[in-house]
């Protein structure tokens, strides 16, 4: 019985359909696939009133938004979908931008009040990473995606420096307030090292651990994003810091900070303590993070014993 060409046509896709979708998504995720970690990254000008570590932080949101593409909100018909150590580290530095902009928000104004574009890009940062342009979890009709809320989120950051120019927001460059907000990216390394302790506790077989690269890449962001955003406020403070005699102390700080940041192994493994074939990835890591926070906490302390 001969076959028609519609069936002759089916048969001769089965075999090439496969190696397609192969194709379309191993070279989808190997163009798509970017964890910047570049130490270099510089901020856009700003003016002598304005905040650098703001813009700073502006600018890496815009970054991993828009020139590297949000990959954590991306539907299963996109290769990206299936790159989720990228998306761990994208979100980890949205993570600590978020927290950098809701503790500044509550300490630039004298009354107690939040600092109102501070406060409306803390939220926003802390919108969900994972809406496409529909949440068919919660409604059947578009909704705001993760990237328009974070361009807001950047926008209002903007939004802060524009006014530290006019004067509508204040922005204390005083010991008192760089102690601070030291202490807040402290309480997000706690909770970072606290998450590690806790995985390692309770994880089984190494090489089939997979929530140890999220773990590690999310923690890589957040250093990442920590060490540029502080690079950016020793410029802010840099009167404060050089009062002090501090520098070489910020300095050292930043330097273990950008260790941690910087690790990037081929293939995360979370082995035992006393395991002699394979690595332990988040321990090396939680070290470096302990010697960048134990230097931050020692600057904290020297900034408000200076005050006293």
């Amino acid at each position: 019985m001969s076959q028609s060409p519609w069936t002759r046509r089916v048969l001769w896709l089965l075999p090439v359909l496969p190696v397609a979708l192969i194709l379309y998504y191993g070279i989808g995720m190997v163009v798509a696939h970017v964890i910047d970690d570049d130490p270099d990254t510089q901020p856009p000008a700003v003016e002598a009133a304005q905040s650098r570590a703001v813009a700073m932080a502006s600018r890496l949101i815009l970054r991993e938004v828009d020139e590297h593409q949000w990959v954590a909100n991306d539907p299963i018909f996109k290769p990206s979908a299936a790159l989720d150590d990228m998306a761990s580290y994208q979100i980890g530095m949205l993570a600590a931008i978020a927290r950098f902009a809701d503790n500044l928000a509550g300490l630039t104004l004298e009354n107690g009040d939040r600092d109102a574009e501070l406060g409306r890009a803390a939220g926003l940062l802390k919108y969900p990473a994972t809406i496409w342009k529909f949440d068919l979890k919660s409604a059947w009709m578009p909704t705001a995606s993760s990237e328009k809320q974070y361009r807001l989120a950047a926008r209002n950051l903007e939004g802060f420096n524009a006014q530290l120019t006019s004067g509508a927001s204040l922005y204390p460059r005083d010991a008192a307030m760089l102690a601070t907000l030291l202490d807040g990216f402290g309480t997000d390394m706690d909770a970072v090292i606290a998450q590690f302790d806790q995985h390692l506790e309770q994880s089984g077989w190494a090489l089939l651990d997979t929530k140890a690269d999220d773990l590690f890449y999310d923690s890589k962001g957040r250093a990442y994003a920590q060490s540029l955003v502080l690079r950016e406020l020793g410029w802010d403070f840099a009167t404060t810091i050089a009062q002090h005699n501090l520098a070489d102390d910020w300095q050292a700080m930043l330097a273990a900070l950008r260790q941690a940041a910087a690790q990037r192994p081929l293939w995360v493994v979370a082995a035992g303590e006393n395991s002699a074939l394979f690595a332990n990835h988040l321990a090396n890591h939680g070290f470096r993070l302990l010697q960048a926070r134990a230097k931050l906490a020692a600057l904290a302390r020297a900034l408000r014993s200076a005050e006293h």
